[in-house]
């Protein structure tokens, strides 16, 4: 038996890799999530065009990334190893392209392919040059064969990206509230590109709920629906629950059975919230508000309301089964309700971040030559450095978006298990000041994910924890996938 143990853990170990999770992260952020970043900022509009023009457009279209190369002092370009990056204190990355198209009238004027920067590469990963190259070829390229890879070079430092453990975005929890007005409290993280918008519903002393999301506070939740397009009383009693009827919910539709339509709700909310201009305007400007903050992990158009306003009832339903008490409270500590931003998750929140600040840097190159009477072409107007400096920047200090800091670790090399676990650790987002019991407890779902005995003395302890030795991390489903799946079973899918 233990013949054939030994056997196994051997052939195990060499088809897998302690990091395999973090560079298929990374692949998958490179295959997928950079065009996903394009398509969020596919279409850049200025304000000030010339007074000859009636529309104009810049469409970013596809982006790619090359395999690391270094560009010399004589202008030469060629491939680069980790080796190389190491000794010469540079940084191990690739060029990173982009298809770029003016359109003037809703005609092309100009097609081009620009780079606009450098990306650091993973080692091992399908875009670095060591990717499922044997042991005697690595050992000819200067690399350690037992190398793990998973980490990047920046300025010729080795640096890891830390594993972030958070709450899971787009997933509706009802916990008790000890220091609010509110017994119980319905917390949501609605997560889409570069919003992430925390909900909240409550229960008031005086039996109505409430909705609080951005630049909204607690609107009650049946004015909202009524404004998303559920108007009819028995529609909205029996989205919420076909089964039954819930005598908080009708207290709730008679507080506010005198609004009748869309155009009543969203003024009502208007006011609420402290809109001052005419009706139309403030109507106008809650209809923008629900559209791009209310639930936009569901959608962001104007079709999509409907979808929001039977996810509230569903999430009602679940509040109101919590706090009769047939529901248990969920339990933020269980690690079905955690996600692991991994190295690909943290560099596309980088990217997502700073892409804009390119835009924005293009458009006000673009606005100051309109000024002068020019017409400027686009390729002299993106500055390619830009967006490599502040990655750059990010990746040799460990200051991320948000204002984490820490994130980027120079790797620790006293020992080959020492480096294992740094590139296997895992960090909570909570302060290490303060007392956060149950978050440093060791959990039952801890199980065969967490180490149960790595994690250091002091402050620290239970926050920052490293992954089991066979943990492997599962990459997210697409919504389009599960439901493939759903179908393929006979099930019929009502959203």
């Amino acid at each position: 038996m233990y013949k054939y143990g030994k056997i196994l853990i051997q052939k195990y170990f060499q088809e897998q890799s302690f990091v395999d999770s973090d560079i298929d992260s990374f692949n998958n952020f490179i295959e997928k999530e950079l065009n996903n970043i394009i398509e969020e900022n596919k279409e850049i509009i200025p304000t000030i065009i010339p007074h000859n023009i009636d529309e104009f457009k810049i469409k970013l279209d596809k982006i790619w990334v090359e395999k690391p190369k270094m560009i010399e002092a004589d202008g030469s370009s060629r491939n680069i190893y980790p080796m190389e990056a190491r000794l010469r204190k540079i940084t191990y990355s690739a060029p990173t392209w982009i298809t770029v198209s003016a359109h003037i009238n809703g005609v092309q004027r100009e097609s081009f392919d620009t780079q606009i920067g450098n990306l650091p590469i993973m080692l091992k990963s399908k875009w670095c040059h060591l990717h499922k190259l044997g042991r005697d070829d690595l050992i000819a390229k200067g690399e350690d064969p037992d190398e793990p890879g998973g980490y990047f070079i920046i300025n010729g430092t080795e640096k890891v990206l830390i594993t972030i453990e958070d709450l899971a975005s787009n997933k509706f929890l009802v916990e008790r509230d000890s220091t609010g007005p509110s017994e119980f409290v319905g917390k949501l993280f609605s997560e889409y590109g570069s919003y992430k918008i925390p909900h909240t519903i409550e229960k008031m002393k005086d039996g109505l709920f409430y909705l609080t999301f951005t630049r909204v506070k607690r609107i009650p939740i049946i004015v909202v629906i009524k404004a998303l397009g559920l108007l009819k009383d028995e529609e909205i009693t029996k989205t919420i629950s076909a089964e039954r009827q819930f005598d908080e919910v009708i207290i709730n539709l008679l507080e506010f059975v005198s609004i009748k339509n869309e155009e009543e709700a969203l003024d009502y909310m208007a006011k609420k919230i402290g809109v001052t201009q005419s009706k139309e305007v403030r109507i106008e400007r809650m209809k923008e508000i629900l559209d791009k903050y209310l639930l936009p992990h569901i959608g962001i158009k104007q079709e999509d309301r409907i979808y929001k306003a039977y996810n509230l009832c569903k999430m009602l339903k679940k509040y109101l089964l919590a706090s009769n008490g047939e529901l248990g409270m969920d339990d933020k500590d269980h690690y079905a309700n955690k996600r692991l931003k991994m190295s690909g998750d943290l560099l596309a929140d980088l990217i997502r971040l700073n892409l804009k600040v390119l835009i924005g840097d293009l458009l006000y190159n673009f606005q100051r030559i309109v000024k002068r009477g020019k017409f400027p072409s686009i390729k002299v107007i993106i500055r390619d450095k830009l967006l490599t400096q502040r990655i750059y920047s990010s990746m040799a200090t460990g200051v991320w978006v948000g204002g984490r800091k820490g994130i980027s670790q120079r790797i620790q090399r006293l020992n080959y298990l020492e480096t294992l676990s740094h590139l296997q650790r895992v960090v909570s987002p909570l302060s290490a000041s303060q007392e956060n019991f149950e978050a440093r407890e060791l959990h039952s779902t801890h199980l065969g994910r967490l180490c149960p005995i790595e994690t250091p003395e002091g402050t620290n302890i239970g926050l920052r924890k490293n992954l089991a030795l066979l943990c492997t991390i599962s990459a997210d489903s697409s919504e389009e996938e599960v439901l493939k799946s759903l179908k393929a079973l006979n099930l019929k899918v009502i959203r």
